[in-house]
């Protein structure tokens, strides 16, 4: 885990350093993600979307929540043995 110094540096663990090539001097970008924040080292951001791609995305998105059935979960993945009714007392509690 890392840590952030009384100067507000934070501390970039060694594995996660060698994975995406930081070095000492290499420059970082903080980007704020809702509630987390995501790191880009220099030259790995990724390009912004552009309109039409963002639209293609939601669009994508929105036929996927049309085709599930109104009020009812997805089945749980195989060997789980149970669903988030079940947990939570819905309407498929048993």
């Amino acid at each position: 885990m890392g840590k952030v110094t009384s100067k507000l540096q934070a501390t970039i663990p060694k594995v996660i350093a060698d994975r995406y090539g930081i070095r000492p001097g290499t420059e970082i970008e903080w980007m704020p993600a809702g509630d987390s924040i995501r790191v880009f080292p220099e030259d790995a951001r990724p390009a912004p979307l552009d309109v039409g791609r963002r639209l293609e995305l939601f669009d994508q998105a929105t036929r996927r929540h049309s085709s599930r059935p109104a009020g009812k979960s997805e089945a749980p993945p195989d060997g789980r043995g149970w669903t988030r009714e079940d947990l939570y007392g819905g309407a498929g509690a048993r």
